[in-house]
């Protein structure tokens, strides 16, 4: 094999490889997108956050976890920057759907910005449950930029051992 075949053959494992790692990463990554609305209003702006608001990123990555044992459905929520009480937590069908606000901590008077990744504003997180769940007694707790959510198993979606009788 010619040198140039070898080059070429090199190139084309690379490109299937970053090719690959891409598609795993939007896999992955399609559910954690999520569109954060910095403005509810489409007036003229006028106060200096909510000229920052409109300048600060649209997207922003809010990752999850969910699993479940034997009673309940767990999930787990990075979202950093909130408080507890930013968030509205429901279940529809069989969708936890976690709405909030970040807010912005504090606007730069002085200065200039070199980097705005950080997502500000409302935002809806759809996270698919495996199994039915009993809203009612679900509880969730936020520290540490995490949202943990208990999610009982409704009595119909608990695996039950069924005995063999001789």
């Amino acid at each position: 094999m010619s040198t140039f075949a070898e080059i070429g053959d090199g190139l084309e494992r690379a490109w299937d490889s970053i090719a690959d790692g891409w598609r795993q990463l939007r896999q992955r990554a399609t559910h954690a997108l999520t569109r954060f609305n910095p403005l509810n209003r489409e007036d003229k702006l006028e106060t200096a956050e909510e000229v920052f608001l409109q300048r600060s990123s649209r997207w922003g990555l809010l990752a999850a976890d969910v699993s479940e044992n034997g009673a309940d459905v767990n999930v787990r929520l990075e979202a950093p920057g909130l408080e507890a009480d930013n968030f509205d937590i429901h279940v529809v069908g069989s969708v936890l759907v976690v709405r909030g606000e970040k807010k912005v901590q504090h606007v730069l008077t002085e200065g200039r910005f070199h980097v705005m990744e950080c997502a500000y504003g409302s935002f809806e997180r759809a996270v698919p449950l495996p199994v039915e769940v009993d809203e009612n007694a679900a509880k969730a707790s936020y520290r540490r930029g995490v949202l943990h959510v208990k999610l009982p198993k409704k009595a119909t979606a608990v695996a039950r051992r069924i005995e063999v009788q001789y």
